[in-house]
């Protein structure tokens, strides 16, 4: 039996893309980014100085941090207050390693650029979606900063996206929501550049196994979705 996607979507089909540029006004970056029913909140704050293990070398950094609001998701999700959890931890190196490649660190000069990802309505691709707002987010920043005078070109290389992908029924499906992430049977989270180069993959099965013509599938799909979100950046939406 086929997996039936919820409003008719196509199994190679994006769930609808917006980012609305400027949605809080205290920095230099601050983007909506909604990807069907999640919703996150990326914000870009830039700081004139670096780690001290940058101090002296005229390289910036890029780090990022992520939540899940406690609205986020039903039935409530705790908040992070002393210690965060290691899924937390680890999707926050993800976000700041994805973005982190799309900057000439050198030609940033020393400041410390920090991304904020903070989800505040979760129907699975959360890391994905904070990801691909958070370099609209980021384009944004660095645009302030050149018309403030502080840069006088851009130090991004590429455009960075992330998507997932999953099988379910043995068949490869786009874009995941919460109800397909659960019953995946394998799932992947897909990093590339504009040029569809991969910055990560991450993915693991969830029961059995899968073969590599499947994942050549998934694979297939994540560039298609990726280019779709790429575009979807520029332009400000996808419907």
């Amino acid at each position: 039996m086929t997996w039936q996607r919820s409003e008719g979507r196509q199994p190679d089909q994006l769930r609808p893309v917006k980012f609305e540029h400027g949605f809080t006004r205290n920095t230099p970056g601050s983007v909506l980014a909604q990807c069907g029913n999640t919703k996150v909140l990326c914000t870009v704050s830039i700081q004139p100085k670096v780690p001290r293990f940058l101090e002296g070398t005229g390289q910036g950094w890029l780090t990022a941090e992520y939540r899940m609001l406690p609205g986020a998701t039903a039935p409530r999700h705790d908040r992070e207050l002393l210690k965060l959890s290691g899924r937390t931890q680890e999707i926050q190196r993800l976000i700041g390693r994805s973005l982190r490649a799309a900057l000439d660190l050198k030609a940033l000069g020393e400041r410390t650029i920090t991304v904020d990802t903070d989800v505040l309505q979760a129907d699975a691709g959360t890391r994905t979606t904070s990801i691909t707002g958070g370099y609209v987010a980021l384009v944004d920043a660095i645009q302030t900063l050149i018309d403030q005078g502080e840069l006088t070109q851009s130090p991004l290389r590429h455009a960075v996206a992330a998507v997932s992908v999953g099988l379910l029924d043995g068949e490869a499906f786009l874009d995941l929501d919460y109800p397909e992430d659960a019953a995946a049977t394998v799932d992947f989270n897909v990093v590339l550049t504009e040029h569809l180069d991969i910055l990560e993959l991450q993915g693991t099965a969830e029961e059995g196994s899968f073969s590599r013509h499947q994942m050549n599938q998934m694979l297939d799909l994540a560039e298609k979705g990726v280019a779709q979100l790429i575009q979807a950046q520029r332009s400000g939406s996808l419907a």
